[in-house]
């Protein structure tokens, strides 16, 4: 299995690169959800452009990282699911959503999946959990009243991604996902217990609620999915990555939300 690029999502793929012959799994995509970068997106299209033509070329199968976030399912009365009409609210879903299109409209044997917020060790600060931790570590978090947020273990997406290489079919767009979005509130008070902290909080309304359908996924990988669809996966999630990285300086407990 071929991999491009060398971020996160690429270096957790590595484990699989001596199986699936045949494949290129594309991981060199933008890395933030909030992205409004024309030029990121430009670099990822423009990359994206050259592997389809290699691999419509040489007959290897395209596997291509979407997203299912809020951005691409939080419209009103979306159901999350894969066949049905999306309507994306935030400029990076538009982008994958777009290039979405232009995979499937290509000749090259693909497959796309939409994944989650993916979390586990060497992630970039910016993103989710590590933001989160580092702000309550420090003292002081920024929480977004109203958002949720679907978390997969990066360990548990690549053994979807490894399960589905075998059992989808081509030119399939699946969702790879927990299928349980909680409250980033939720979240926030699991590590403030995890460390045994209390930080300030600065609220901020958003309208964030969304729902991913995993139904696909799960007939797809039955027996890999099961792990993932036990109660408080997302705070088992939530513990490894403290686990993997502890903050070195956590926060004093006295002082509570205002």
């Amino acid at each position: 299995m071929e991999i491009v690029g060398d971020g996160f999502i690429a270096r957790h793929l590595h484990p699989l690169a001596g199986r699936h012959p045949g494949t290129v799994v594309f991981a060199a995509g933008v890395s933030s959800a909030g992205a409004v970068s024309q030029a990121q997106f430009a670099r990822e299209a423009g990359l994206l452009r050259t592997v389809i033509r290699r691999c419509t070329a040489d007959g290897r199968r395209l596997v291509y990282f979407s997203t299912c976030s809020a951005g691409m399912y939080g419209a009103r009365d979306c159901r999350g699911r894969e066949d049905e009409p999306v309507f994306p609210s935030s400029a990076y879903a538009r982008h994958k959503l777009g290039l979405e299109a232009v995979l499937a409209a290509s000749r090259a044997d693909h497959l796309i999946l939409r994944t989650t917020h993916l979390v586990g060790p060497g992630q970039r600060p910016h993103q989710l959990l590590p933001s989160l931790i580092r702000q309550i570590a420090g003292g002081h978090v920024e929480v977004h009243r109203g958002a949720y947020r679907d978390i997969l273990d990066i360990r548990d997406a690549v053994a979807f991604l490894d399960g589905l290489l075998t059992a989808a079919a081509p030119r399939q767009v699946i969702n790879v996902a927990s299928g349980v979005a909680v409250p980033v509130e939720e979240i926030v008070a699991h590590i403030e217990r995890s460390l045994g902290t209390v930080a300030d909080k600065t609220y901020r309304q958003v309208a964030g609620e969304y729902t991913v359908s995993v139904e696909r996924l799960a007939s797809l990988v039955p027996h890999t999915y099961a792990s993932v669809a036990r109660p408080g996966y997302h705070r088992s999630v939530i513990d490894r990555c403290l686990a993997a990285a502890p903050p070195s300086a956590p926060a004093p407990t006295e002082g509570g939300p205002r």
